[in-house]
């Protein structure tokens, strides 16, 4: 039987360095800025997890990078590749997969007079709040969705504005466009780009040339919770935004109760 693990990147096999374990003295660079400086390393134990998982599976990235960072990941994938949250699939050739680039071409168009109506009202807010970083996401020539950062890295001030200026907009009310807030990453996306959309592809497609497989997911979000759940295990980081929400938070409530 086929073994398949769909492992998402930051977070879960490194990260960046004031998030390191402290006291690692065998911290392993993962990832570089475009001036080639490591901004991201592997933990003693996320280097074993990584040794495990290459030996016994076929590792599909699943991450939110585009193209050019996720080729600054000094990691040696050879299977697909999912890129920009779900946008994008790359065949192990580093390939445009044309089947699911066609559908999101396809249907993208319907979303973007409403998204670019919040982005624009979120650019006129940031207008006299430069402490807001905005940012458009443009991969393979075309525009897939935004990210707003904190110049502080404040996590809290990204739930303010997500709660006063995103959450009300009638596209976010009627689930058309969705939103992802994980540290200081805020991302706003059409509905139909998603992580959980391009698994369940793939999974289809190697169950189509497989038969039954094995299939594993690793990650540390809960923008990750949906594709953890199509696959047979799932395996999240002690710490993280997902293992918090997912334990942490029920063990008080069991204690409380």
């Amino acid at each position: 039987m086929q073994r398949f693990i769909f492992v998402d990147l930051d977070d879960t096999l490194f990260q960046t360095l004031r998030k390191c374990p402290e006291g690692d003295p065998h911290l392993e660079a993962r990832a570089f800025l475009a001036n080639n400086s490591a901004n991201s390393f592997a933990s003693t134990k996320q280097q074993w997890l990584w040794s495990w998982i290459s030996e016994g599976f076929r590792v599909v990235p699943v991450t939110g990078r585009d193209l050019g960072s996720f080729e600054r990941v000094n990691l040696p994938f050879a299977e697909d590749i999912v890129l920009n949250h779900g946008a994008v699939i790359l065949t192990p050739e580093r390939e445009v997969d044309p089947e699911w680039m066609q559908g999101m071409l396809t249907a993208l168009p319907a979303y973007y007079p409403n998204f670019m109506q919040l982005w624009q009202a979120l650019e006129q807010f940031a207008v006299h709040k430069p402490e807001y970083k905005l940012r458009l996401v443009e991969d393979f020539g075309q525009l897939w969705y935004g990210v707003i950062k904190h110049q502080q890295a404040s996590e809290a001030s990204l739930q303010q504005l997500l709660i006063e200026h995103i959450l009300p907009h009638p596209s976010v009310q009627d689930g058309s466009l969705y939103w992802h807030l994980n540290g200081n990453n805020l991302a706003v996306l059409p509905k139909i780009i998603n992580k959980e959309s391009a698994v369940t592809y793939l999974l289809a497609r190697y169950q189509r040339e497989y038969g039954p497989v094995l299939s594993f997911g690793a990650g540390d979000s809960l923008s990750d919770a949906p594709f953890l759940a199509l696959c047979d295990y799932a395996i999240l980081p002690k710490g993280t935004q997902l293992h918090t929400q997912t334990f942490c938070k029920r063990s008080d409530q069991q204690v409380s109760g």
